[in-house]
Formats: structure tokens, sequence, C-alpha cells
């Protein structure tokens, strides 16, 4: 294993075990609950936007495996500030890099610590695990008033 391929390991774990925005709120905007039901993961998320449109870290609450619960707080740290349709155009482009088979890297200055998830890209059945929460997102900017 690479220097790198470690180092991403390690941020996978540490978001996995210290969960950003993990907790539901009272009253969000939108919510969604997705289920991978190959492993079982699961997860529920919610956007909260701010009176500006601009969204809130994302809430969420869910069990699974490392990669569903790191991508899960990734995804909530990413979100913050970003309007629905930012948070939307983000999701488009995780799902292509995830979905490359390991042909794409995540950008990242974009992405940040979810760039740790290039190297799941080649891993099809963890393809799933890590896209669960960008799948709630996207449901729930499409429930947004």
């Amino acid at each position: 294993m690479s220097g790198l391929e470690s180092l991403y390991q390690e941020l996978i774990l540490d978001h996995a075990r210290q969960r950003h925005g993990f907790g539901l709120r009272d009253a969000p905007a939108a919510e969604s609950h997705q289920l991978n039901p190959t492993c079982g993961d699961e997860v529920t998320l919610q956007l909260h936007p701010g009176p500006d449109g601009r969204l809130a870290p994302i809430a969420w609450e869910g069990h699974g495996c490392s990669i569903s619960q790191a991508s899960s707080s990734c995804l909530s740290d990413l979100a913050a500030g970003l309007t629905p349709s930012e948070l939307q155009a983000l999701v488009d482009e995780f799902r292509t890099v995830i979905r490359s088979r390991g042909t794409l890297e995540f950008d990242e200055e974009r992405f940040g610590d979810a760039a740790a998830f290039s190297g799941v890209s080649r891993y099809i059945a963890r393809v799933k695990c890590a896209m669960l929460p960008w799948v709630a997102a996207e449901e729930a900017i499409s429930r947004l008033p």
C-alpha cells in the first residue's frame, strides 16, 4: 500500500470514528432515508437551508460500514454553505468519480477529505457504501420547498 493510500484509509477510519454532522435535528426542511440492501448500511440525512438559501452542515444518523459512515461525515462538512444547486453539482461529480473504477480521482481542493474515496472506486461492492449518503442528499434536495 502506498503512503497516499494509507493516508486515505486513515482519513476514512477517522471520519467513521468521529462522525461530523451525526445527530438529527428537529424540523428539517428536507429528509431522506436510504438503505443499501446488499450490506444493510442505512442513513437518514437532513438538509437545513438558512434564510440566505445556503445549507447548514448536513445532519445525519445511520449505521453500517466505515465507508458509509465516513462518506456521510465528509458530505456533512462539504455541504455547509453550499446552495442546493451547488450541492447537486457536487453529488453529480462525486458519482462520476466514484463510479470510474479508479480511472478518475477526486480534486482534493474541491472534495477535501472526501478525496480519500478515490481508492474506493476500484472496489465495485464498496461504491454503493460510499454513494449512500450522496443519494440521500440528492433525494433530500428534490424535497426542499
